[in-house]
């Protein structure tokens, strides 16, 4: 009979309280999200921008890496030392040469190593010792008098010693510098480069590739923080050691000339040791800061932070510097990829710079000749084809050189410069998978703490500034289900670059609440609605991000830039000289999203988990590691043996014969493994999710590698923190002892 009393009014509000409220369109204290746009792949775009305009800055920015003392030259010479000290290590020119004490002639009982005379001088095949078990190969042009100069001539990559000598066909006879040279009194020895064919690159019985052979050698080199290019310099240098001894008993100047591939050889040779009185650098000086669009092998962890081309000048300066500007050699690409051959970097070309780049970037050089009074050290000349006489008079500093001669009589019957290319190839090989082998033996003194951290983050991520923007967060609901809201989140990081992701708040969060946080990342080509979006089913994926909102925890799945096919690669192209890769970019996005989720009242900050999958799973071992606001971290469908699986010539499992150069990770074996990032977790709990049948690597690598990390936990008392679950499955979420590490380690019964 009471409710019979009941006003007209009250009986309404009775009602309306009955109804659920409607939802709200954005999350409180965030703006309206109203981009239409496909964000994930702006999110890429933003980045290319950001290194855009980083690298047009470049060269604006080295000048806090240099501090140079121009009142002496030895002063100067005092100065500069730290940067050269920084040049040897980023090409990887770090390893003890055997001692060179002279040069063995390569005969056998049918071939003498005489090869070829001419009138004064003679051509021999010779080896030397370079590094260890690596000898390596050319043509020795010794004169008939005590010699003007000594001379290690480097020719391009593509051509072979004996093109450069005037024995084979290739080159016309004004190119042929080594030879005019010779004629000139020089003693000069041609070493053998490593070429740009694809012949060997691959596991035969496995797989080949289309990369060129020094693109093969470069991924596997890069991982020990080694190089192509620090190798043919130390092949280099061994010869500068032997001139060394020479001239102990008649002085003669010590001098570098090389082209194209060979130029860049010389340049840093001369850059790197002062012994080297002179340099002519051919086809290859130019402005540097477009580094990532030159071929891979080309690719050197900072160099252009620090060093333009006219920087590595500032290092020969006050010796001898000739600059030629002659045509670049041409390179379009990679050999083209045919059905039994591919895997090559796609992008990475050679041409020509306009000459008025050149002569810039040379100007900028003169300044520091200038500043030690030797200007005139510093010469730019130009030239049709490599090695002209205007350059070759500067390089030994005659007023005349001598009319060309006739080439050197071969005494040889044809020669096939296969094999030896075959065997400088398989030396540089071998070398790279020792030092692959003696890596476990430097990691073992890793011990995990935040210098550690800052050491992985910095010298084998790359570092960028904590986020610079305001948070600026902008909302949007987009799903409304019965058990919770989702909402699409943006996030402000730095000037182009922004965060974005999808939020799932469950519905029966009461007054006050805190809950835990899931951060549920997707992996290569995915996209956060493949974990949030409560109607895609992906078979990798199978909800789990709404699975775990169903089951009462907060979901967040971050959108991540590993999207869009080579685009997003080639951030690593234009990341990788200015001391950066995609990951940099990843931390501050995550950096970013912890900042913001922590601020949200409903979220508990000290229990925000991540849980991803494949490259997902790559960023569940690069980034909680390294940001100790995650309190926990699952990797799905990638751990592995990760050193292994980047420079494995043995293994159908290894990244050295598929397309992901964006893998490589400068000297991450010699650093990390993914025990060792592993441990970084570390008193947080950490867990792996494989399936048998994934095809990422065997279950032994994986078992292999996770024995590691559970004997770290173990011994630090951390038993019950470090988990693997193996499942009959493929390359999935699985979802079951992973729920179970949630809910434990983040203290959730469900809801």
């Amino acid at each position: 009979m009471l409710a019979l009393k009941m006003t007209i009014p009250a009986v309404c509000l009775l009602l309306l309280a009955a109804r659920p409220l409607p939802a709200q369109q954005v999350i409180p204290g965030t703006a309206t999200l109203v981009r239409k746009d496909d964000l994930a792949l702006e999110m890429v775009e933003g980045i290319h921008r950001y290194l855009d305009r980083e690298t047009a800055q470049a060269a604006e920015k080295r000048s806090p890496y240099w501090h140079r003392d121009y009142s002496t030259i030895e002063a100067y010479a005092r100065s500069v030392e730290p940067n050269r000290s920084h040049l040897r290590q980023m090409i990887g020119a770090v390893d003890p040469r055997p001692v060179v004490s002279s040069l063995d002639l390569d005969a056998t009982t049918t071939t003498p190593a005489l090869i070829a005379e001419a009138s004064g001088y003679r051509v021999y095949a010779v080896r030397w010792p370079a590094l260890d078990g690596v000898r390596a190969e050319g043509l020795l042009l010794e004169p008939s008098a005590p010699p003007v100069a000594r001379v290690v001539a480097l020719p391009d990559a593509d051509w072979t010693p004996e093109m450069l000598a005037g024995l084979a066909p290739g080159l016309p006879p004004a190119a042929q510098f080594a030879r005019r040279l010779a004629e000139n009194g020089c003693l000069v020895v041609i070493p053998a480069l490593i070429n740009r064919k694809d012949t060997w690159s691959g596991i035969p019985g496995i797989r080949m590739t289309n990369q060129p052979h020094r693109e093969f050698l470069y991924r596997m080199s890069f991982q020990v923080g080694r190089h192509i290019i620090g190798y043919e310099v130390q092949k280099t240098l061994a010869l500068v050691d032997w001139f060394a001894r020479g001239n102990a008993k008649h002085r003669a100047p010590v001098v570098v000339a090389g082209y194209g591939e060979g130029g860049l050889v010389a340049f840093y040779s001369a850059a790197l040791d002062t012994r080297v009185d002179a340099a002519l650098v051919s086809g290859y000086f130019q402005p540097r800061e477009h580094l990532w669009n030159e071929p891979v092998y080309r690719d050197v962890w900072g160099l252009t932070r620090e060093f333009g081309d006219a920087d590595v000048a500032s290092l020969i300066a006050p010796r001898r510097l000739v600059i030629e500007a002659s045509p670049h050699p041409r390179v379009d690409g990679p050999p083209p990829p045919s059905p039994d051959r591919r895997g090559a970097t796609p992008n990475g070309r050679l041409a020509t710079p306009p000459f008025a780049a050149v002569e810039a970037e040379a100007g900028r050089a003169r300044r520091h000749f200038a500043a030690l009074g030797r200007a005139d050290s510093l010469r730019l000349e130009t030239a049709s084809q490599p090695g002209s006489d205007a350059a070759l008079r500067a390089l030994l500093g005659k007023g005349a050189l001598r009319a060309p001669g006739s080439p050197p009589t071969g005494r040889r019957a044809a020669y096939d410069p296969q094999p030896r290319q075959k065997r400088q190839f398989d030396a540089l090989v071998a070398f790279t998978q020792r030092a692959v082998e003696r890596s476990p033996s430097l990691r073992a003194a890793f011990q995990p703490s935040q210098a550690a951290r800052d050491r992985v983050w910095s010298e084998m991520i790359g570092r960028l500034p904590n986020p610079s923007l305001p948070v600026n967060a902008r909302t949007r609901l987009v799903y409304d289900e019965p058990k919770f809201r989702g909402y699409e989140v943006m996030l402000d990081v730095w000037p182009d670059v922004f965060a974005y992701g999808i939020l799932l708040v469950p519905k029966n969060l009461q007054p006050g609440e805190r809950r835990p946080v899931v951060v549920c990342q997707h992996g290569l080509e995915g996209r956060a609605q493949d974990a949030a979006d409560p109607k895609i089913d992906s078979p990798y994926y199978h909800r789990f991000a709404v699975q775990l909102a169903e089951q009462g925890f907060v979901t967040y799945s971050p959108q991540n830039p590993y999207i869009g096919q080579d685009r997003f690669r080639l951030i690593q192209r234009k990341a990788h000289p200015l001391k950066l890769s995609l990951f940099s970019f990843i931390l501050g996005q995550h950096q970013r999203t912890l900042e913001w989720l922590s601020s949200l009242p409903f979220i508990d900050p000290k229990r925000i988990g991540f849980y991803g999958l494949s490259y997902g799973g790559k960023t569940a071992m690069r980034v909680p590691p390294l940001l100790t606001g995650y309190a926990l971290s699952i990797c799905s469908a990638d751990f592995n043996e990760w050193v292994w699986k980047t420079t494995s010539v043995t293994s159908p499992y290894s990244y050295m014969l598929t397309q992901e150069y964006d893998m490589l990770e400068w000297n991450l074996a010699n650093t990390v493994n993914y025990s060792e990032l592993a441990s970084l977790m570390a008193p947080r709990p950490f867990m792996v999710e494989r399936g048998h049948d994934d095809g990422v690597a065997p279950d032994e690598w994986v078992a292999y590698e996770f024995a590691k990390v559970r004997r770290f936990y173990d011994k630090a008392g951390l038993g019950g923190k470090a988990r693997i679950e193996f499942f009959n499955g493929p390359h999935t979420i699985h979802g079951v002892g992973t729920f179970e590490f949630l809910k434990k380690h983040l203290d959730w019964t469900g809801r």
